[in-house]
């Protein structure tokens, strides 16, 4: 018989306490712990393709004698989460991907599910029924004759279906839906997400079948379940985008087979969601006449050059204290940036109002964009438009000098392959920078002053 008891689950970081505590003495939040319905079982079988009860007694191995082999990938069809995963999908891995309810995460892993010919694939969906599904995969107008819908809830059913089907790759939609009968709890608990996401995990690594998990956020933008999820997992992919824009875009937060600075991006359309294989063209707006407070920034996501549009909007203060709004960058660093312009500059902004706008509805962190958005915010200042065919790559020190960023080359081949004409860039950059290869002006400055002056004179 099983023994049936309650205790207490932090819901941030899942740590369990007997009693009902106000603040979590491992993570530090407060009200964060739940009551739960726990059972314990004596013996637990786990899953059906599982060894039972024979255990393997691991030794220490000097780390000259382990032998390195590469980890086995499943090349996915599509490039973008291709590169964000790092190549794609390692067996045996465990992958989350978290995102907004209606963003597109079950639209993308179907996809995903439908575009891999010659590889078995098991679609399992707690939230919707066969008929739903085969009418999102009619729209999304693929035709795969190895991928297989489950709509099931539960782990155990679950692990029988998977040792029936013996599928190459597992998608679950969603871990919040799944429970086990081993938990009187109910479905999207802390206890009952973390032992469910346990099952998966330890299904994953004894079969080295890849297993891919879409999880719900909470409205602070976390993963729904608690903090321990994360950990258990081997990748954590954000889908994003906002829902007034088409463009969706997949960051990885954590990756133990590769880098966390790559970035997808997918266009939503009708059937499903497009690649977007060169995002600078669609990320730069053209127009018919240049207008004042826009200025182009040359970035780096990951290895990948982009080329996106900075705006920019200052006006007169009307309510006496100035308003500082930015949409897709840092406003801490926008007022660090302003300041710089006030203190080092002498630009007068303290009694203006200054908003600044990331085209396309993206949201970009790298330093390269700020002389971008400097030339932007002097731009609508003067109320006086850059030249057309100008970008900028470059960091904005405290001092107001220009400071040199990475992959310079990259940056200015990408430029020059959309067309532009000049380049700013920081002097420091110059050294082992062979510009006889490039048919594009490269501006070298130092301080904001001589940017100043080669734009507006």
């Amino acid at each position: 018989m099983s023994k049936a008891k309650t205790t207490f689950f932090c819901q941030s970081c899942g740590t369990q306490s007997p009693k009902w505590i106000g603040k979590c003495l491992s993570c530090g939040e407060w009200n964060t712990y739940v009551e739960e319905l726990v059972v314990k079982e004596d013996k637990r079988p786990g899953w059906q393709g599982s060894t039972g009860s024979s255990k393997r007694v691991n030794k220490p191995t000097l780390v000259t004698e382990i032998e390195h082999n590469t980890e086995q990938r499943i090349v996915l069809s599509d490039n973008e989460l291709n590169r964000v995963l790092g190549g794609g999908l390692v067996a045996g891995s465990l992958v989350l991907l978290g995102g907004e309810p209606g963003i597109g995460k079950s639209t993308l892993m179907l996809q995903i599910a439908l575009q891999q010919p010659g590889i078995k694939t098991l679609y399992v969906s707690g939230e919707e029924s066969n008929q739903q599904i085969k009418m999102r995969a009619e729209r999304i107008g693929i035709i795969n004759e190895q991928c297989y819908i489950l709509a099931e809830t539960n782990t155990q059913n679950l692990f029988k279906q998977i040792e029936d089907v013996q599928p190459d790759l597992v998608i679950i939609d969603s871990i919040q839906t799944l429970s086990t009968s081993f938990i009187e709890s109910s479905p999207g608990s802390v206890s009952q997400i973390r032992e469910c996401t346990g099952e998966l995990l330890k299904f994953a690594k004894e079969s080295g079948t890849p297993v891919v998990l879409i999880g719900h956020i909470t409205k602070e933008g976390s993963i729904a379940g608690p903090k321990v999820l994360e950990h258990m997992v081997d990748v954590v992919l954000q889908f994003e985008g906002d829902r007034n824009y088409i463009f969706r875009i997949v960051r990885a937060i954590k990756n133990r087979f590769g880098s966390t600075a790559e970035m997808g991006i997918y266009e939503m359309i009708t059937n499903g969601l497009r690649e977007v294989s060169n995002p600078s063209e669609i990320l730069i707006s053209y127009r018919d006449e240049y207008l004042s407070g826009i200025a182009i920034a040359a970035t780096m996501e990951g290895v990948r050059p982009m080329l996106i549009e900075t705006q920019a909007l200052v006006s007169t203060a009307v309510y006496g204290v100035p308003q500082r709004s930015t949409t897709g960058f840092d406003a801490r660093r926008l007022n660090m940036l302003l300041a710089v312009l006030e203190k080092r500059c002498g630009f007068r902004l303290a009694a203006k109002d200054v908003f600044l706008n990331i085209a396309g509805g993206i949201r970009v962190d790298d330093p390269a964009t700020d002389l971008a958005i400097v030339c932007s915010i002097l731009s609508s200042a003067e109320d006086i438009a850059i030249p057309g065919k100008t970008c900028f790559a470059a960091e904005v020190g405290l001092s107001g000098e220009i400071r040199p960023v990475n992959r310079i080359e990259n940056r200015i081949m990408e430029a020059e392959k959309l067309g532009f004409d000049r380049i700013f860039i920081s002097k420091f950059n110059q050294k082992g920078l062979d510009l006889k290869k490039y048919n594009i002006q490269v501006v070298f400055t130092s301080k904001i002053e001589e940017v100043f002056k080669g734009l507006f004179g």
